[in-house]
C-alpha cells in the first residue's frame, strides 16, 4: 500500500471501528505506516510553512501498531529483548552512528550523520542530520527533534503519543540541552535555543523572561536563540507562599555561548557520512 490518502482513510476507519481493526486491510495500511515512517517517507509532525502541523492518523496508526503486535523474543549480538516493536535495523546504509547499548526503535526515523551515544529512540520519533543524542539521553514517542542539535548526558525528551491530536515535543534546529534537562508535555524549543543543565519545561511550567524591565510570562515555548536556566519563583497555597520550579530567559544565544556549547567536530564525523 503506497498511496497515502487510501492509507490514511484505512486507518482512521479502524481508529473509529474497533471491530475493523483486525481486517487484513487495516494490518496492511499500519504497517505501511510503521514502515514509512522508519524510512522517513512519513512524519508524524512537520512544518510546511511557518507552523508545525501534528498528523493524528500517524499517531493513531502507531497506536493500532501496538494493538496488531505480539510479544517477541529479540536476540541482538549478546543483548535480549522481549517486545512487541522490533529494533531498528541497517544503521550504516543509513549512514548514522550507534554506540552500544544505544536503542533506536523501528519506526523512528534519524537523518544521515546522526549519532547516537547508549541512549534511547522511541517510535515514531525524528532526529535531523548532525544530531548527537549523547549518554543516557531519552527520545520519547512522536518526539521531533532538529538538525545539529546536542541531547547533552540525561537529558529526557517526553514522548506524546496520546492523546492522537496533540502535539509532540518539538526540538528545533541548532539546539543545545544541557544535561539532565527535561523537556515533556509537547513544550517546543525554537531554533537555536539553549536550555541549562536542569532545566525543566512542562506544559504548566512558568517560562519567565527577565531580560527587560518587567518580566514576561509564558508557557510551551521558548524563543529562538534563548538562554534558559532553572529558577523559581513564590507562590502562594492554603499552607503559605512556597517557591516553585520555573524556566528564567536570561538571555540570547551569542558566540561566546556558541563556543560552550560546540561539540568537538571529531565526534561528528565517521566514515561514510559526507
Amino acid at each position: 500500500m503506497s498511496n497515502w490518502d487510501q492509507v490514511r482513510a484505512q486507518v482512521e476507519a479502524a481508529w473509529a471501528d474497533p471491530g475493523r481493526r483486525s481486517e487484513p486491510a487495516t494490518r496492511e495500511a499500519v504497517d505501511a505506516v510503521l514502515a514509512g515512517l522508519d524510512c522517513g517517507q512519513l512524519r508524524v509532525c512537520e512544518r510546511p510553512t511557518e507552523e508545525w502541523v501534528t498528523h493524528a492518523w500517524i499517531k493513531q496508526a502507531i497506536l493500532l501498531y501496538f494493538g496488531q503486535r505480539s510479544i517477541e523474543e529479540i536476540e541482538i549480538g549478546p543483548f535480549h529483548f522481549r517486545d512487541k516493536i522490533p529494533l531498528k535495523h541497517a544503521a550504516r546504509e543509513q549512514q548514522i552512528r550507534v554506540v552500544p547499548p544505544a536503542t533506536i526503535r523501528f519506526g523512528a526515523f534519524l537523518e544521515p550523520g546522526v549519532i547516537c551515544m547508549p541512549s534511547y529512540v522511541n517510535v515514531g520519533a525524528w532526529v535531523g542530520a548532525g544530531s548527537m543524542v549523547d549518554t543516557w539521553a531519552t527520545v520519547g514517542s512522536c518526539a521531533q527533534v532538529g538538525r545539529n542539535v546536542h541531547l547533552s548526558g540525561g537529558v529526557g525528551i517526553g514522548g506524546v503519543l496520546e492523546p492522537p491530536q496533540a502535539s509532540p515535543v518539538i526540538i528545533e534546529d541548532h539546539a543545545f540541552l544541557g544535561s539532565r534537562a527535561i523537556v515533556v508535555e509537547g513544550v517546543r524549543v525554537s531554533e537555536g535555543a539553549v536550555l541549562g543543565a536542569g532545566v525543566v519545561l512542562t506544559a504548566s511550567t512558568p517560562i519567565v523572561d527577565v531580560r527587560g524591565a518587567e518580566a514576561v510570562t509564558s508557557r510551551c515555548l521558548v524563543p529562538p536563540r534563548a538562554v534558559v536556566i532553572p529558577g523559581t519563583m513564590p507562590k502562594r497555597f492554603p499552607a503559605g507562599e512556597y517557591q516553585v520550579p520555573c524556566a528564567l530567559i536570561i538571555g540570547e544565544r551569542s558566540a561566546s555561548t556558541d563556543a560552550k556549547t560546540s561539540l568537538n567536530q571529531v565526534l561528528r564525523e565517521f566514515p561514510g557520512v559526507a
